[in-house]
């Protein structure tokens, strides 16, 4: 097959590097990739959401099978619109994918299904969202209820840090998403991130994974897209899997059949796990990143069989074989970033890292520059490592970070604490 994947981040590249080993992948072409996805693919300068021009390059290049990395071009609609032209395409329609693209209809769906998670209400004026918060106290949650890019959450510890997020949503801060916003109460407990394929009838778990939210040390700093994961997560054992696909996901897949929006595709659930059992937090409609960093090295088996599978409605058939080894993930991030970060810096040393034992470097945010690699975004690179154990794949991911020569990055030095305080 010729296969078309859509993205340049480090989820993407991930996704490149499994892809590429399945002997059903003649050709592989990335729009429009990054320095590290080069390796794996082609890449093809192409702008995602125009969806024209990806039509119009799938078949300039023959393509038979289109996967949609990030959820923007999801929301909008890609998959419709590659479908209606003929192409078999890896992702939710654009009415399955307000799952993601609308917090709102995503808490609607779960107490009209009974699915568990955080209490809530919606919200379109400052005054009465305000009036909400002063009534319930803190700590709550305020979300934009669209897409905005990782920066449309804040978890209040104050009534006035609330409102504060109320005014900055409403205002316009991160723009259309924040049209409408949904502000829930706070769940205590331990954060996970589950994965399921979906054919719109059945689920088909993946292995589970842990983020880690805030920019510095000791969870400390503000939210960003990820600065490290590891996988599997202690806390969804087999009994903890069997809750989440019972009371969660597949009631998902249910409702949205019954709405005529069967969902295909990833599923990702963050979920809280609380003293009464799992919350749904959110639903993500892609894969996590940077939790496909840690995901993609463990499976064992063929990837594009079972993303076509996903497609074709066939899950049932799919038997998914992972390694036993833990994975873990450090994001190096530029200077800066969540907020303003420069370009263009070098990156040397990425040979002598890589060459470290069971160590795949993903790349995120970069470009080539003849022989450099030069940063090119906030999240640069992911430093995945397999081992027996967490902590030994940790180990050989600070290894290699050890012999990245960038002096404009920084990274986090205790991703998986809370797993390896466990092992302790």
């Amino acid at each position: 097959m010729n296969i078309l994947l859509l993205g340049s981040g480090g989820r993407e590249h991930a996704l490149a590097w499994k892809m590429a080993a399945s002997p059903l992948a003649d050709r592989l072409i990335c729009a429009p990739g990054n320095a590290g996805i080069a390796r794996e693919a082609e890449c093809v300068a192409l702008d995602i959401a125009d969806h024209a021009a990806v039509i119009a390059s799938c078949r300039e290049n023959s393509i038979d099978f289109v996967v949609v990395g990030p959820e923007t071009p999801l929301c909008a609609g890609i998959v419709d619109d590659l479908e209606a032209a003929g192409i078999k395409a890896f992702g939710p329609s654009r009415a399955a994918a307000r799952l993601e693209g609308s917090k709102g209809f995503t808490k609607d769906l779960c107490r009209s299904a009974g699915i568990p998670t955080a209490s809530y209400e919606r919200f379109r004026t400052v005054a009465e969202a305000k009036a909400y918060v002063r009534a319930r106290g803190a700590p709550i949650v305020v979300k934009a209820d669209g897409l905005a890019a990782g920066k449309g959450v804040v978890v209040a510890e104050s009534v006035a840090e609330a409102e504060a997020a109320i005014e900055m949503i409403l205002g316009g801060a991160v723009g259309e998403a924040g049209a409408e916003l949904v502000i829930e109460e706070f769940l205590a407990g331990e954060e996970a991130s589950f994965f399921a394929l979906c054919d719109g009838e059945t689920a088909l778990p993946l292995a589970s994974a842990q983020d880690h939210k805030r920019a510095f040390d000791g969870d400390k700093g503000p939210n960003t897209g990820g600065m490290g994961a590891y996988s599997p997560a202690p806390i969804v054992d087999a009994v903890m899997s069997a809750r989440v696909m019972a009371e969660i996901v597949e009631p998902t897949l249910r409702a949205m059949k019954a709405m005529g929006a069967p969902y295909k595709g990833v599923l990702y659930a963050g979920l809280m796990v609380t003293a009464e059992g799992p919350k749904l937090i959110e639903y993500n409609v892609r894969f996590g990143d940077p939790e496909c960093q840690v995901l993609m090295p463990r499976l064992m088996s063929d990837l594009v069989p079972a993303l076509l599978a996903s497609c074709d409605g066939v899950l049932k058939s799919v038997d998914l074989r992972w390694y036993p080894d833990a994975a873990l993930t450090v994001v190096m991030a530029a200077r800066g970033y969540p907020g303003a970060y420069a370009k263009g810096s070098v990156i040397e040393g990425l040979n002598e890292a890589a060459a470290v034992e069971g160590v795949e470097i993903f790349h995120a945010g970069t470009k080539q520059d003849g022989d450099r690699v030069l940063a090119n975004g906030g999240r640069v690179l992911n430093v995945s490592a397999l081992g027996k154990d967490v902590r030994e794949a940790r180990t050989r991911a600070y290894e290699a970070v050890s012999h990245i020569r960038w002096p404009q990055g920084f990274c986090r030095h205790d991703i998986g604490w809370r797993t390896i305080d466990r092992e302790k």
